[in-house]
């Protein structure tokens, strides 16, 4: 009888330190909730510049963004971003990215999330991932990175296709700094 009542409050002991189901089965729900939040704030981003909705998109990223393209030169702060974007955004099209896949993690106070996803593009296939932070009660992207996807087989063909213009830049941008 002792051995019931002691694995009965062991039990209860180790229920309540966990949580009990009601707080794992609600912190799953809660994963999966931050998940389709930054989901949706990413899906909305993609949107609004298929629909060349300059404010819209930039709503969606902080004041201090990063917006990293698929050339080398392009590292931009959200200012220098905005500058290259809105002539894009004012012809009625900016650009058109369909997410085939997405991967989302979080930091462990749900305040900084990461993602990386494969796009449709005009460039073919693409790879995208950036950081979200929580401003003001939303998501908003701090970080982004666009980057072609190079088949293995073809790297070799594409390193040398490019081998002068990076030899050029590394000279002209990298080198001088």
């Amino acid at each position: 009888m002792k051995k019931i009542i002691g694995l009965s409050l062991f039990s209860i002991f180790l229920l309540s330190c966990n949580g009990g189901p009601e707080r794992v089965n609600s912190t799953a729900d809660s994963s999966e909730g931050l998940k389709a939040e930054v989901g949706t704030t990413i899906d909305q981003w993609h949107k609004a510049a298929t629909k060349a909705d300059f404010d819209a998109y930039f709503s969606l990223m902080t004041e201090d963004a990063v917006y990293i393209g698929t050339d080398a030169s392009e590292n931009w702060s959200g200012k220098e971003f905005k500058k290259f974007a809105e002539p894009h955004f004012k012809s009625g099209k900016a650009w058109d990215f369909t997410k085939l896949k997405r991967h989302i993690f979080f930091s462990e106070n749900n305040k900084t999330a990461w993602f990386d996803e494969l796009l449709k593009t005009h460039m073919g296939l693409c790879r995208g991932s950036g950081v979200l932070i929580r401003e003001n009660g939303s998501w908003k992207i701090k970080h982004y990175v666009l980057s072609m996807t190079i088949p293995n087989d073809q790297m070799k063909k594409v390193a040398h296709m490019k081998r002068d213009f990076d030899d050029s830049y590394i000279e002209k941008s990298v080198l001088r700094k």
